[in-house]
């Protein structure tokens, strides 16, 4: 039971922090939206416009990293893992996750903070215009990530051995997905009977889960929690 607190609190702050960060999308459309006016009908362009949209879309992306770890958002190719069962499933991530995940993600953070601290220290400004914007807080984004993602991926180990104790995968947060957009739709459709509805739907969500990771066969007793 204690191994399920520690993934929930840390599943928290990941989601909570990619929610947050998030907002950053309704900025750049503002910011975007605000310079097409200028550019276009004021014939008035910002010369820095482009360094701070790239600084709002890169924190956009880097902060919502461990929010898409926490769902199991990252991409999978694999089509042969999605038919192992969970104990190998989770074998097979708790070695990866040593291998690969934790020395790519320490060798980020350091060498983040290394490339944070000195354009700190030299005040440095973006060279893309003459009168660049400051980046040295933007770069300072880049070892907080990692420090998200890290702890994120601790999370993510402990629930491997979590599935490697019990042969079910702990569930994660739930939230609004375009699973349930569809499932919104379908329900106020006037040309999709309740029938129809129900395969979709149930076609969808098998889909989805086997994406995540998170279903085993019916008939797979070492995929069930004892």
């Amino acid at each position: 039971m204690k191994s399920r607190t520690v993934i929930r609190a840390i599943d928290q702050v990941s989601y909570w922090s990619g929610k947050t960060f998030a907002w950053l999308i309704v900025a750049l459309t503002f910011v975007v939206s605000v310079e097409v006016f200028k550019r276009y009908i004021l014939n008035a362009p910002t010369a820095w416009i482009f360094d701070f949209n790239n600084m709002l879309y890169g924190t956009l992306f880097m902060m919502c990293g461990a929010y898409t770890l926490a769902q199991g958002g990252h991409v999978r190719a694999d089509f042969v893992y999605t038919y192992l069962r969970p104990r190998v499933q989770a074998a097979l991530d708790l070695a990866l996750y040593f291998l690969f995940f934790i020395p790519g993600i320490l060798g980020l953070i350091y060498a983040g903070y290394d490339y944070a601290a000195l354009s700190w220290r030299i005040g440095e400004h973006s060279t893309v215009t003459a009168e660049g914007p400051p980046v040295y807080h933007f770069k300072s984004v880049i070892p907080i990530a990692g420090a998200l993602v890290m702890l994120q991926g601790v999370a993510e180990i402990v629930r491997c051995i979590e599935c490697l104790r019990t042969g079910a995968w702990p569930a994660r947060l739930s939230d609004v997905e375009e699973i349930d957009v569809i499932d919104t739709q379908l329900s106020k459709s006037e040309y999709v009977d309740e029938e129809s509805r129900r395969v979709a739907m149930n076609s969808a969500k098998a889909i989805d889960e086997a994406a995540r990771h998170r279903t085993v066969a019916p008939d797979d007793d070492e995929g069930k929690a004892p």
